[in-house]
């Protein structure tokens, strides 16, 4: 059974390279733009993992993450932040709202790879 991902990501050409990158690891794929929308695809198809971009419209990458890690139905779900965000204090930041892990762009493949399989083997 393969392990579903969401990708919440605005930019179709960075969407793009993670649907090439992880489709061809074996990985199912979600999409979301904004992070209202993707707290509605969690509540309507709850992934194993979600990969978290920062700057976001409607909803930045912050607060959907500080909501999703205060709902006892969707705080267990890893999450990945991905983000150009790689000022000090950044990470502290992304980690404070709840986030797992932080990975910045431009990232390597495989750094970004291994960084899911660290928490979806």
């Amino acid at each position: 059974m393969s392990r579903c991902i969401l990708v919440v990501e605005d930019q179709m050409d960075n969407r793009q390279i993670l649907r090439d990158l992880l489709g061809n690891a074996g990985y199912e794929l979600l999409e979301a733009e904004n992070g209202a929308e993707a707290l509605t695809t969690v509540a309507r198809q709850r992934p194993d993992l979600i990969l978290m971009d920062i700057q976001l419209p409607v909803m930045d990458g912050y607060e959907a993450t500080r909501r999703l890690k205060s709902d006892p139905a969707t705080k267990s779900i890893p999450i990945i932040v991905v983000t150009s965000y790689a000022l000090s204090g950044d990470e502290t930041k992304a980690r404070e709202a709840g986030c797992d892990a932080y990975v910045t762009k431009p990232y390597s493949p495989r750094q970004l790879l291994g960084k899911v399989r660290e928490f979806l083997p």
